[in-house]
């Protein structure tokens, strides 16, 4: 079966097409693709993989076509950058 794996940082991204046997896992395409290789900051004790967006184990079955994710783990909170560009529009806006 073919199956897609793809991970990003600030500088790059790969998407790689990996074949594998029925049965395969989450964890066999990562490691046939090579990536791990390729971007040494992945650890897949920390980073979240997931399956067309949706988080799944490492464990988890794949089926032909799926496409797996390595999720960089977040450098900023998001509710920290929304309350602060919140405040920040706040204090630029007219009467302020």
């Amino acid at each position: 079966m073919k199956i897609g794996v793809a991970y990003g940082n600030a500088r790059r991204q790969a998407w790689l097409t990996v074949e594998l046997d029925d049965g395969a896992t989450v964890k066999d395409a990562i490691e046939r693709s090579g990536l791990l290789g390729q971007f040494p900051e992945i650890d897949l004790t920390k980073n979240k993989v997931g399956v067309y967006g949706k988080i799944i184990a490492l464990e988890a079955k794949l089926a032909d076509g799926d496409r797996v994710e390595i999720y960089a783990p977040l450098t900023v909170d998001p509710k920290t950058v929304k309350t602060k560009k919140a405040k920040a529009e706040d204090s630029a806006a007219p009467g302020a």
